[in-house]
């Protein structure tokens, strides 16, 4: 039974669909069973492969729940009806899920925050090209946007996780036999998203994520160990911009791998808020929990420069200036300003 203790998430994560999360989360879900904890299934999305859907016979489902939408019936997952049961363990499957307008969240991580909150342990599955920050990598990589993005400190709650590898010539085996899509959607696929070069550098890409995600997760040094060094401190411009929201994934990053407080902070003129634009963008780096600000004022480059120097910021993310004379003047006034620090002008890769 769940106890008021929050429960622990287990991430088992992949770096493209067919490599086998949802089997191996299954696996573990049944040996927990035969260990006699209560494990039940929240949600699964059998996609039609006959191994995978062999492994649920012994465990108990959750019934789901139905929501109608433009004259459609949807199945998501019944939340309600699992903190009802109360199980030690529930496995949720596609944790990037974007729920049918009308549940009670939008997101399926919202869903298994809740059952975490409640103390319900969650065994959940993953894509890496779902992961907030890596967004505009996997674009790159890929040249897919992904729209179901989970925020990082959302993965950084997890326990454990648990990398479910595969070669990609395997992965590519599966696709053509037909075990991962039927056999149209497959050669869809193989021409689109899963071509071998795009499968590598994510493999790569998800290999690298994981180790990173193991180093911050062990136990830091006695500080006499080591000398303490200087503390990284990151400032993200936030403009109207539509390249505000890859700096903000890319300062978000670096302050992440180095350890260092991040900041968003936005100018604006006196006697008006941040624009529509620079609003979306300062609840996007809220989301990302990212520190933010917003500073009035007619002197854009010399505001920025106090709030670096007030709070010992050692790296400020701008991005490349448009072909505005008033913008190249503020990233050059800010350059010379703040020649005691390190300043990223980030530019788009397209």
């Amino acid at each position: 039974m769940a106890t008021a203790e929050p429960g622990a998430l287990t991430i088992f994560l992949g770096y493209a669909a067919g490599v086998g999360k949802t089997y191996r989360m299954l696996l573990e879900g049944e040996r927990a069973a035969r260990e006699g904890r209560d494990v039940v299934i929240g949600y699964f999305e059998p996609h039609a492969r006959p191994d995978t859907i062999a492994l649920t016979a012994k465990l108990e489902a959750v019934p789901r729940r139905r929501t109608e939408y433009r004259g459609h019936s949807f199945e998501e997952m019944d939340t309600e009806a699992i903190l009802r049961r109360a199980p030690e363990i529930c496995l949720v499957d596609e944790f990037a899920h974007t729920n049918v307008p009308g549940s009670p969240h939008a997101k399926r991580w919202q869903d298994v925050q809740q059952l975490l909150a409640a103390g319900v342990n969650v065994y959940t599955t993953f894509n890496l090209q779902h992961l907030e920050s890596l967004n505009d990598q996997v674009f790159q990589i890929s040249g897919v946007r992904v729209r179901e993005t989970v925020p990082d400190w959302v993965v950084r709650q997890a326990r454990e996780l648990v990398m479910v590898d595969l070669s990609t010539r395997a992965l590519l085996n599966r696709l053509q036999r037909g075990v991962v899509y039927e056999p149209g959607k497959a050669r869809a696929a193989m021409a689109n998203f899963f071509r071998e070069p795009t499968l590598v550098a994510l493999r790569e890409l998800a290999l690298r994520q994981t180790a990173h995600e193991i180093e911050v997760r062990q136990p830091v040094a006695s500080p006499a160990a080591a000398p303490v060094p200087v503390p990284e401190r990151i400032l993200v411009h936030v403009s109207p911009d539509p390249a505000t929201v890859m700096i903000l994934r890319r300062g978000w990053r670096m302050a992440n791998y180095l350890g260092a407080e991040c900041f968003a902070v936005c100018v604006h003129p006196p006697g008006r808020p941040p624009s529509p634009e620079a609003e979306r963008h300062l609840e996007f780096a809220r989301n990302l929990r990212i520190t933010t600000h917003s500073i009035a004022g007619k002197a854009p480059a010399e505001l920025l420069y106090d709030f670096a120097r007030q709070h010992a910021v050692t790296q400020i993310f701008l991005a490349r200036p448009r072909q505005t004379a008033a913008a190249r003047a503020f990233v050059a006034r800010l350059v010379q300003l703040a020649s005691d620090r390190q300043v990223i002008i980030v530019a788009e890769r397209r």
